[in-house]
């Protein structure tokens, strides 16, 4: 049973890479809202999508008993539910699956029979928690954690490039904007334009990346820029050609989000901003990467805006040193970049 943040599946890939591992045989099928199938197409641990189309926070129980019913005569051995909601535990109830793998949460006692316990001081990150659930319930040590690596497609690259009239010659920087949790994982829209001012005048191109109703910031970023070098994209692209756009760039900035977590996936060069959040509890799965967290008294506070008014985390870190790390991370000099 697939998570419902696009962060969180892409993590999850980590716990089906860990089953494939421990039961080279088994086959991995994924109960996925509609929108996460892009994601989990890119990952060749998943056998089977089954998708399942609920919005987020929908209850939906005739649904959920019809859907159950259908995954009854697949025969399953083993569920294991991510999401510690009772919705995500009520269809391997329904389909009467044998071993109902999962935490403590919501009042799932007996829907869940294999209940499992952890300890925050060792599962400290959310990739811990998945991986840990594909464990045998009679192991309690954690085995190292595989990160997630999404495949990319060359030809669909190829094809968003040609509609979009981008340039995949020209050295390009992504930039993603936004985070759906909430503003106070956002680094403010006037410090990303005036960093993609920065790096278009050493001759970089800047994409910026984020869904329909993040255009308005993408909007916010080229009007203030006004350089053909700025391409604003949210909105008008699919999560597959989102996920290959960002391949083919070699850095990423961007906030704590799930476009952070596939970008990392696909091997792109992440700076990370932190402002709510914590890197130590969400960071991005990869060894190529640079965190910019300024770890002050009141974070992280997990809130969607801040409740201090303040918003230091975010405001207090500056243009200069991310423009600085992305420069560092492609090699160059502004000298360089000019010629």
């Amino acid at each position: 049973m697939g998570p419902s943040w696009i962060g969180d599946m892409v993590m999850a890939q980590s716990l089906y890479k860990s089953l494939i591992n421990r039961e080279p045989g088994s086959k991995i099928h994924v109960v996925a809202p509609t929108w996460s199938i892009p994601v989990l197409g890119r990952m060749p641990e998943v056998d089977r999508i089954l998708e399942f189309p609920v919005g987020h926070g929908e209850l939906a129980l005739k649904k959920r008993w019809e859907f159950g019913q259908k995954l009854q005569k697949e025969g399953y051995e083993q569920a294991i539910i991510l999401p510690r909601s009772l919705k995500a535990s009520l269809m391997p109830f329904f389909a009467s699956i044998p071993l109902r793998t999962g935490y403590r949460g919501e009042w799932r006692f007996g829907l869940i029979n294999d209940m499992r316990s952890f300890d925050s001081s060792i599962l400290n990150q959310t990739v811990k928690r998945f991986v840990f659930l594909g464990l045998s319930s009679d192991k309690d040590e954690l085995p190292s954690v595989p990160n997630p690596e999404l495949f990319t497609d060359t030809e669909n690259l190829l094809l968003v490039a040609d509609r979009l009239k981008l340039n995949l010659e020209k050295q390009s920087v992504v930039m993603m904007p936004g985070a759906e949790y909430g503003p106070a994982k956002r680094w403010p829209i006037d410090k990303y334009a005036q960093l993609a001012s920065r790096l278009v005048s050493v001759g970089l191109q800047v994409w910026i990346l984020g869904s329909e109703k993040e255009a308005r910031l993408g909007n916010a970023i080229s009007n203030f820029v006004k350089n053909h070098n700025v391409i604003n994209l949210c909105g008008k692209t699919s999560l597959e050609d989102v996920v290959d756009l960002i391949a083919t760039a070699k850095v990423a900035v961007t906030n704590d989000s799930g476009l952070m977590h596939i970008a990392a996936a696909v091997k792109t060069h992440v700076i990370g901003l932190y402002g709510s959040s914590s890197p130590s509890f969400t960071p991005p799965l990869t060894e190529t990467k640079d965190i910019f967290h300024l770890d002050l008294e009141c974070s992280p506070c997990f809130r969607r805006e801040c409740p201090l008014g303040h918003f230091r985390c975010m405001k207090n870190i500056e243009v200069g040193e991310i423009c600085s790390a992305v420069i560092t991370v492609l090699g160059g000099t502004k000298m360089e970049y000019q010629s």
